[in-house]
């Protein structure tokens, strides 16, 4: 179907936002687009804003004006639905309504050839559900594009019960032909991207929950820690409470409740306030004329020459030591110290308090699974036991300030803030190779296109090293006793074999 000796002839069925993108995506790789849609004059704008959209490229250095002229010459406007019967691949992009999918690929059915690929453009409804009214659910599969499409250079092919192996390779096929990178996976909740993508927001919201730490403090944390373009908190105003608490709802459901997925309340309480993000002026942030207001960091004073005791194993000493030295902090024996550092992997403070019989007065706990975190300019986490005085948080907190560093201080937790969702983020993706959903190639490449993360889940997890990530889980589930923080038996074995998270691995066969 891919060779050159036969032309390509796409369908578009909705000239929706989704739609278009497609429509113009369709162009770089097909010889024909049919675009159809109900409302003859939504397609006939459809094809108007794409021309104004390749328009601006031309404008802009991007494309020639030839390349504009030449896509747009492809795209023909179907008045009838039955005008798309010659389409080698269909793609709806209608609602996000089972029924009404199901009810077009009925009809489609009767009108397209034998050879012809049926795709749903959806991002949480099932393949295998929508091809089940289909006489031949093997042709059957999910083209999930990401928006806006001709920028999101992700797509994740889906492939239902009944879908054909062929009818995959075909889309992948088409997918390489163009800048667009196809992503396979099997038909689940969420998917990849979307499933992967949980972790992030789930485990912020239990964080905000637990009161460890403001949703600011928590955006600021993951964005300085991670690497991340936007924390949880900024990331549902963005996308909406609403739309966001209906995802996170479907996969946790989809999943037969599983822990890991589990929501928290405040989203349905915030969407029933209508304090929906961006869109409505108010979410986890307050907007004004649609721009964030940024909420002030606490107002602490620089202390140049404090004296502190380092207690613990963790690598990131010396890191720890040179980061305090630009402020002129001087280590000393434990009694002479203001203020004791600890520093705990995936257990709170007070636990490592009591392990180490230090004084809870003035212990204070630092986050080192991040080293480059006291690189100059870095964002130091430090976390209080409920006993720690306040003189020994603000003569801590002070003397990294001295040394250049942002800081954050906050509430005593299993495993900070970045530990949390680092290693969430990483069982997470853990998981989906467990359960086969995906090969770990296309894990970390769907996540890195499709959610923007600097590097992938599992490459992450080779980072900072398999085994501090179980050891991270292991100890946040031991402490809550909560079976969210369940360590994935993909993550368990590698880390206790000494094997990479990310390299060589195609599919679960073990």
């Amino acid at each position: 179907m891919t060779s050159k000796s036969k032309p390509i002839t796409i369908a578009v069925i909705g000239a929706g936002v989704m739609g278009r993108g497609i429509v113009q995506w369709a162009t770089t790789v097909s010889q024909k687009i049919l675009l159809f849609d109900e409302q003859l004059e939504v397609a006939i704008d459809a094809k108007n804003a794409i021309a104004t959209r390749l328009l601006n490229s031309v404008n802009k250095n991007r494309i020639a004006a030839e390349h504009r002229e030449q896509a747009l010459s492809k795209i023909e406007i179907a008045s009838d639905i039955h005008d798309i019967a010659p389409a080698s691949v269909v793609i709806e992009a209608i609602a996000e309504d089972n029924q009404a999918k199901q009810n077009l690929f009925r009809e489609l059915e009767e009108i397209v050839g034998q050879e012809t690929i049926l795709c749903t453009n959806t991002s949480s409804l099932s393949i295998t559900e929508i091809a089940s009214s289909c006489q031949n659910p093997d042709r059957v599969a999910g083209l999930h594009f990401f928006n806006p499409v001709p920028m999101m250079k992700v797509v994740e092919v889906i492939s239902g019960e009944h879908t054909a192996k062929a009818v995959v390779i075909k889309l992948c096929n088409l997918i390489y032909k163009t800048e667009h990178h196809p992503i396979v996976c099997a038909d689940s909740p969420g998917f990849v991207i979307n499933h992967a993508g949980r972790a992030l927001i789930t485990e912020g919201l239990r964080i905000e929950q637990e009161r460890i730490a403001s949703p600011a403090d928590i955006d600021r944390i993951v964005r300085d820690s991670l690497g991340l373009r936007m924390g949880p908190f900024e990331l549902l105003d963005l996308t909406g409470l609403d739309i966001s608490g209906r995802v996170l709802q479907q996969i946790y459901d989809g999943f037969q409740q599983e822990p890991r997925y589990r929501p928290t309340p405040k989203i349905q309480r915030r969407i029933a306030a209508n304090k929906l993000g961006r869109k409505s002026g108010s979410g986890f942030y307050e907007y004004r004329d649609s721009r964030k207001v940024e909420p002030e960091e606490p107002t602490v004073k620089a202390i140049s020459g404090a004296k502190y005791a380092l207690f613990g194993n963790s690598t990131a000493h010396s890191e720890i030591a040179a980061c305090l030295e630009r402020a002129h902090s001087k280590s000393v024996p434990l009694d002479k110290a203001d203020f004791v550092l600890l520093t705990p992997l995936g257990s709170d403070a007070t636990s490592a308090v009591l392990r180490t019989q230090i004084e809870p007065q003035r212990a204070i706990a630092v986050d080192t699974l991040f080293p480059k975190c006291f690189e100059a300019g870095g964002r130091v986490t430090l976390m209080k036991t409920p006993a720690t005085s306040q003189d020994a948080v603000d003569c801590a907190h002070g003397a990294f300030l001295s040394a250049g560093q942002k800081v954050t201080t906050i509430a005593d937790s299993s495993g900070f803030v970045a530990q949390r969702i680092a290693a969430s983020i990483i069982n997470t993706a853990c998981e989906i190779a467990q359960l086969g959903l995906a090969s770990s190639k296309d894990i970390d490449l769907g996540v890195t296109l499709g959610l923007g993360y600097p590097i992938g889940p599992l490459q992450l997890g080779d980072v900072l090293g398999a085994q501090k990530v179980l050891a991270v889980l292991t100890a946040l589930h031991e402490q809550t006793l909560d079976a969210r923080y369940r360590p994935s038996q993909f993550l368990r074995r590698r880390a206790l074999l000494g094997l990479p998270l990310s390299a060589g691995f195609q599919d679960n066969s073990e």
